[in-house]
């Protein structure tokens, strides 16, 4: 039975928590939190849970073997390497470090102590993206052309990361998931409408391996929410609208057909296929739930995370990398040691 510690119950710490108290092969142990009206709102839903104020005081207890980290990205560092030296494996929400060196850090010093590293990349364990990966790679959507994400509302302004460390952090993560295939170069440009707080409006674009290209729009300024993703293959299209009910996911067999064909220049060079569309039918599954379950099994098991330490690395990597185009205005940053693109 795998104790875990849940530090930080502020936003995304309650979640946690109830996740891991509701997962077989666990127990919640501890939460730890500064703040004793954090502690007070942990009382009454876990009454039986040791509660802290001190987080290092969670890896002085024999009974927690494991620790999820829930607490602004600038102290994700410290926890987290505290931690794996005291021998704890570790979850840490995302974005799992401020800078790439950082994150090369934690990533050694869990292959070199043999614990597992895991970040809290949830959306990848939603039954929408692991049916979007399903049908990419059954190759039901041909050569994939374009990514296109809006991740928009009326956001919650944050202090410590801009907007693209908040909400564009889930596509780099469904990227690296789905389609498998590393940026190999990033523009991004984004304002600030708040003085003295960072970006709060940005658009991102990821030129992939593959030859496709990825498009996020990002922003904490809009009238309404929504959470759509448009992904066009070259035989299928797959729409994913994140906030919808019911057929959240949504095939339509349209494209297009190109021909060079002598006879056919005095013809359309390109005609519209239009198919059929369909809504695959979902698991039920919440997806933090399958990631607690998922986290505890890697631990038992010793098998790698599916968004790893090395995922989320490479997410850190291309965060930094938009984040210093956007500061020169959308010059392309390449990710071959974060060198401007000619």
């Amino acid at each position: 039975m795998i104790g875990v510690a849940v530090i930080g119950y502020g936003y995304w710490g309650p979640n946690l928590a109830r996740c891991f108290a509701e997962t077989d092969g666990c127990r919640l142990v501890a939460i730890a939190d500064a703040s004793p009206d954090a502690l007070a709102r942990a009382a009454k839903r876990h009454p039986y849970v040791r509660l802290l104020n001190d987080w290092r005081e969670a890896l002085e207890d024999p009974q927690v073997d494991a620790v999820a980290i829930a607490t602004p990205v600038r102290t994700h560092f410290d926890i987290a390497n505290a931690s794996l030296l005291a021998g704890r494996h570790v979850l840490v929400e995302k974005p799992m470090t401020e800078t790439s060196a950082q994150g090369r850090m934690l990533l050694e010093t869990a292959e070199r102590r043999g614990l597992t590293l895991m970040v809290d990349h949830t959306f990848v364990y939603s039954p929408a993206v692991a049916k979007m990966k399903e049908l990419i790679a059954a190759d039901d959507l041909g050569e994939v052309y374009y990514y296109d994400s809006t991740r928009i509302n009326l956001g919650l302004f944050q202090k410590d990361v801009n907007v693209i460390w908040d909400l564009a952090v889930h596509d780099l993560a469904i990227l690296q998931y789905v389609l498998n295939s590393r940026p190999t170069a990033v523009s991004a440009n984004g304002v600030s409408h708040v003085h003295g707080t960072p970006e709060n409006m940005a658009h991102l674009s990821l030129y992939l391996e593959s030859g496709a290209v990825a498009h996020l729009n990002v922003n904490w300024l809009a009238p309404r929410k929504v959470r759509q993703v448009f992904v066009g293959g070259s035989r299928k299209m797959i729409v994913w609208d994140d906030l919808e009910v019911s057929e959240k996911i949504k095939v339509y067999d349209r494209g297009v057909n190109l021909t060079d064909k002598v006879e056919d220049i005095y013809s359309m060079m390109v005609s519209y296929r239009i198919g059929d569309m369909w809504a695959p039918h979902l698991a039920t599954t919440e997806p933090l739930i399958a990631e607690a379950a998922h986290f505890v099994d890697c631990i038992n098991t010793g098998k790698r995370p599916t968004t790893d330490g090395r995922l989320g690395l490479q997410v850190v990597e291309m965060l930094e990398a938009a984040t210093r185009s956007m500061a020169m205005r959308g010059h392309p940053v390449e990710f071959g040691g974060m060198r401007r693109a000619s």
